[in-house]
């Protein structure tokens, strides 16, 4: 097989990864729909929202090596540009899976694959991330934060231009993928990470 089609291969392959429905799983180990509670979304954050903690750590986790998987096959395979291109690929997949009519926001599994490309960059992100959850309770916040400054983070740092544009494309997307929460952010009507009921 040549290297062209391999990493094609791999590609496809890194979108039904990312495709594999962690959050739908776990929560219904835990007798939860997340597409019929909470925000509806099924992702970690809505999960934690109806399931509880250990139940949103567990999708939250496996969200994550989603996307670090398909981004670690593809640096083995041919390097850090197809490492990025598979990355995409999951967090594509996880957001616009091919059987079902919802997907994720993105953030676990775009975590993965910055935790591989840029694992300082990626560590710090994380930190920040827990640190405005604790802070702010809104999961959304956290997010958009981290998405919107680690592309300027890498900037700042001297990542080389074909994949900091490579990650600016990858916040663009996730940053379109809340704006249902960026609207209700503005009205004031954003769900808390935690509401009340749930089990920890």
């Amino acid at each position: 097989m040549s290297l062209v089609l391999a990493a094609a291969v791999l590609v496809v392959a890194a979108y039904l990864l990312g495709a594999f429905p962690t959050a739908a799983l776990v929560a219904r180990r835990f007798g939860h729909d997340p597409i019929a509670e909470g925000s509806g979304n099924p992702g970690a954050s809505n999960v934690m929202r109806v399931a509880g903690t250990r139940a949103g750590l567990f999708v939250f986790a496996g969200d994550v090596a989603k996307g670090a998987i398909a981004t670690g096959a593809g640096m083995a395979l041919d390097g850090r540009d197809l490492a990025l291109a598979c990355g995409l690929a999951a967090v594509i997949g996880h957001t616009r899976p091919p059987v079902r009519r919802k997907g994720g926001r993105g953030v676990a599994a775009g975590a993965g694959t910055v935790l591989v490309l840029f694992p300082v960059h990626g560590a710090v992100a994380l930190v920040t991330w827990l640190t405005l959850v604790r802070l702010v309770g809104r999961a959304s916040v956290a997010s958009l934060t981290i998405v919107v400054g680690l592309p300027v983070s890498l900037a700042i740092g001297g990542t080389p231009g074909r994949e900091l544009a490579g990650i600016a494309l990858l916040a663009a997307y996730l940053v379109v993928r809340h704006a249902d929460n960026i609207s209700r952010l503005v009205r004031g009507e954003e769900r808390m990470l935690r509401e009340p009921g749930t089990t920890a």
